[in-house]
């Protein structure tokens, strides 16, 4: 038996210890906090547009959803002075620079993958998510990663495309072969 491959070994590793803090649990909460009662300030105004009231027939279509929106508006002020009692208590990080490096890492390609897909489709912009993350973030080999990412792209245009006739976001290279 082989030995296995040492190029396929991806090295997660644990984040640094001294990496500085990009943001504070307080912070994150206070901002969340304010978005979630910006949302339900906006939803409560297009329900009550739209009638949030009581008719005699019975509900109005607002009426509900209006409501729910005073419940998360109350529950997230409620969480909001909470958040801003508890951060006299002392900053935690709540994701280091390392750590934040990391996640950029993972959205921005799948950030891109999603807006590729609408200009390229979504089997070539697969193939190119797959082999961009195997070769720069996994360092695995060029040809394995494209090799990976090509069978991988066929396997998904066979399964959905040719087997079960699904509808999928289809690019200029697709309409090169008539699908």
């Amino acid at each position: 038996m082989s030995a296995p491959d040492p190029e396929a070994v991806v090295e997660v590793g644990e984040p640094e210890d001294d990496s500085p803090a990009v943001a504070t649990t307080g912070k994150v909460e206070i901002v969340t906090y304010v978005l979630l009662i910006a949302l339900a300030l906006v939803l409560g105004y297009d329900n009550v547009k739209s009638g949030a009231g009581w008719t005699k027939d019975g509900p109005q279509s607002g009426y509900l959803p209006f409501y729910l929106c005073l419940i998360l508006g109350g529950a997230s002020l409620f969480g909001l002075v909470v958040a801003i009692v508890k951060r006299a208590e002392g900053a935690k990080t709540f994701v280091t620079r390392d750590q934040f490096r990391r996640v950029m890492q993972v959205f921005i390609p799948t950030f891109l993958f999603c807006a590729a897909t609408q200009w390229l489709g979504i089997y070539v912009a697969s193939f190119l998510l797959i082999a961009g993350f195997m070769r720069f973030i996994g360092g695995i080999a060029w040809w394995k990663s494209l090799l990976t990412s090509l069978i991988f792209a066929l396997a998904m245009f066979v399964t959905f495309d040719v087997a079960f006739d699904v509808l999928m976001p289809k690019g200029p290279i697709e309409a090169l072969f008539g699908r």
